[in-house]
């Protein structure tokens, strides 16, 4: 299992409990690694909303340790340029433009930007210049909303 997956099972429901959505955990090693986790409510998310999140997500990450290496904790709200993770994202935002890298090819390309159409069966489905694709979720680098 992935680092951000289990950060993610560890951190989810306390998030909740605090009354936020965990939209998801980016975790990205390099000379500055960066554990970055997006949060979002329906009254949006304040600089205080980021603190709390942070503080409560710091003492369980001390305590469970799961990253072994020196680390940045970053946490936002989504933004305008949302990330998508999850089967839920690909659903809501039906209809919106995404940016999708895959990370090995498919059909011959990793980069998509087009219209996504839903997500079916394990599938992200995108209308790029009227082509539909069905990408595996399970094989996606990352993806955004494009605003």
């Amino acid at each position: 299992m992935a680092i951000s997956e289990q950060i993610e099972q560890l951190i989810e429901l306390p998030i909740e409990s605090l009354g936020y959505t965990l939209v998801g955990v980016e975790y990205i090693k390099g000379r500055d690694t960066i554990l970055r986790i997006y949060i979002d409510s329906e009254q949006g998310i304040t600089i205080e909303d980021c603190e709390r999140v942070s503080h409560q997500v710091s003492g369980i990450l001390e305590v469970e340790d799961p990253i072994t290496t020196a680390y940045s904790l970053e946490v936002s709200s989504p933004g305008f340029d949302r990330p998508l993770f999850k089967q839920r994202d690909f659903e809501r935002f039906v209809g919106n433009t995404a940016k999708i890298a895959m990370k090995l090819p498919v059909q011959g390309r990793r980069n998509f930007t087009g219209v996504l159409q839903g997500f079916n069966d394990g599938y992200i489905l995108i209308d790029v210049d009227g082509e539909m694709y069905d990408l595996p979720l399970t094989k996606m680098a990352k993806a955004r909303l494009v605003t």
